[in-house]
């Protein structure tokens, strides 16, 4: 199993030296330009102040630029790392609803990386700038002799998704799939439906197709509670970010929301109504998995932690994680509460990474 840090904050790139050292072997860079720094800016940063950790869009959303833009910012941060660069793209929850947009769907995703992977591979490629696709023209990199991009060699294109058809987008395109781990279905649900997407274009993924999933994890002290302050403070900004997904999901889709948040949802959505405002896009995603906002903290129960975490002391993790990794996850990646960072990437260093 691998492990990865996020760093979404040009000040922060001590934070991805640092797991480097502690034997983190991959760098995810968040992208959402109004709540991060600017995704590629980051990673030439991280590129250029680490020595052997891969660097990857984590996660690149495609609503944010044109494919063969994404495609050139990879080959570009390749140049700076060559072999150490990778992208996961995906629809863009948190970064597209705070412009007041719906997340990409999955045919345009499926168009978007078949353009970034076909031109990373160096290849000519079928492109329409506008949505409706109804004129295309042959685009390739040129001049690679100034070296401007590097392609060699290709980084590894994987697509984010957590419902089954972006998971199946995945197997039928993408090197590998990146789900979000249990909002995204169990691991062999998702590579089900990777094999069913694969299966649809007749290709077997390989055996190198990389799996991984942003995981919350919740390292548990001897005897602890689910509704100590300290376990508050440490998985509550990822729990409201999971949270926060729910209310959009159950606003677009008039579904109801899933048993376990019911207790507190009518509450919770009376709550988002008194404080509404013109930029409640903006507002209710701006503490995305960096901080804690202190009235939202009530409505954090112990169904809603377990049904958005691992759980557990540190030999419990590890096995979970052994099991996970059992079931064909090749790597995880968490974010910590911003403030918290060290202290709990060193205990996680320590206590699971050590005695896995």
């Amino acid at each position: 199993m691998e492990f990865g840090v996020s760093v979404g904050h040009i000040s922060a790139l001590d934070f991805a030296q640092h797991g480097e050292q502690l034997g983190f072997t991959r760098c995810w860079v968040t992208d959402s330009p109004l709540l991060r720094s600017n995704l590629f800016a980051t990673m030439a940063a991280v590129a250029l102040k680490t020595q052997k950790i891969q660097i990857g869009t984590g996660v690149a959303v495609c609503g944010m630029r044109l494919a063969p833009e994404a495609a050139s910012g990879i080959a570009t941060i390749n140049a700076l790392a060559p072999g150490r660069t990778f992208a996961i793209f995906g629809a863009g929850n948190t970064a597209m609803r705070m412009l007041g947009m719906r997340p990409t769907g999955a045919k345009a995703l499926r168009e978007y990386v078949r353009v970034v992977r076909a031109l990373l591979h160096g290849e000519e490629v079928a492109y329409a700038a506008d949505a409706a696709g109804s004129e295309t023209h042959p685009i390739r990199f040129t001049s690679l002799e100034q070296k401007h991009v590097r392609l060699d060699p290709p980084p590894p294109v994987y697509v984010a998704g957590n419902g089954p058809l972006s998971q199946a987008v995945a197997g039928e395109i993408a090197d590998g799939l990146c789900t979000s781990f249990p909002r995204g279905g169990t691991i062999a649900e998702a590579m089900a439906h990777a094999r069913r997407g694969a299966a649809r274009v007749g290709r077997t993924l390989p055996d190198d197709f990389h799996t991984s999933a942003l995981v919350n994890v919740l390292m548990l002290e001897a005897g602890e509670s689910l509704t100590s302050p300290r376990v508050i403070a440490e998985i509550g900004p990822a729990i409201m970010t999971n949270f926060h997904y729910l209310v959009d999901w159950v606003r677009e889709t008039g579904k109801e929301p899933p048993l376990f948040a019911r207790p507190v949802w009518n509450e919770y959505t009376e709550f988002l109504r008194a404080r509404a405002a013109a930029d409640s896009h903006l507002t209710m995603h701006a503490s995305h998995y960096a901080t804690m906002d202190a009235e939202e903290a009530r409505f954090i129960t112990p169904e809603i932690v377990r049904n958005f975490c691992i759980i557990g002391e540190p030999p419990d993790l590890v096995e979970q994680l052994h099991a996970l990794e059992r079931d064909g996850l090749k790597q995880i990646t968490f974010h910590p509460p911003f403030e918290q960072r060290y202290e709990v990437m060193e205990r996680f260093s320590r206590l699971v990474m050590d005695k896995m």
